[in-house]
């Protein structure tokens, strides 16, 4: 008898698996492994400074580092003016930005266009 190809093996399995949701006799967690993962998605607060220092790991103007997030240039004053602060999802990829400039500066060079 002829050995299964992976492929074949990985339909298979599939197909068991979709059996084996579709009749809802079998607890699926008890019969397949499966994981449960929880990410750890608390932003860090940004203040006046924190915020201007990232702006300023990525070299950018107030201008585009607005126009890089998706905000406008009076937002930024704002908060570099300590007069508001960035929302949660800002600060999250605020916070981005600070785990890994090297990847933010190349995509910013990526993206940049000369006019």
């Amino acid at each position: 008898m002829a050995k299964k190809s992976v492929g074949k093996r990985m339909i298979d399995g599939l197909r068991e698996f979709t059996e084996t949701l579709e009749s809802g006799r079998e607890n699926v967690r008890k019969k397949y492994k499966t994981q449960r993962v929880k990410l750890h998605l608390d932003p860090t607060s940004y203040d006046s400074s924190k915020v201007k220092e990232t702006r300023e790991i990525l070299c950018l103007s107030q201008a585009l580092f607005a126009e890089f997030l998706g905000v406008s240039i009076k937002t930024v004053q704002a908060w570099e003016q300590g007069v508001n602060i960035p929302q949660q999802g800002v600060c999250r990829l605020l916070d981005e930005i600070r785990h890994d400039p090297a990847y933010w500066q190349e995509r910013l060079r990526e993206m940049m266009i000369d006019v």
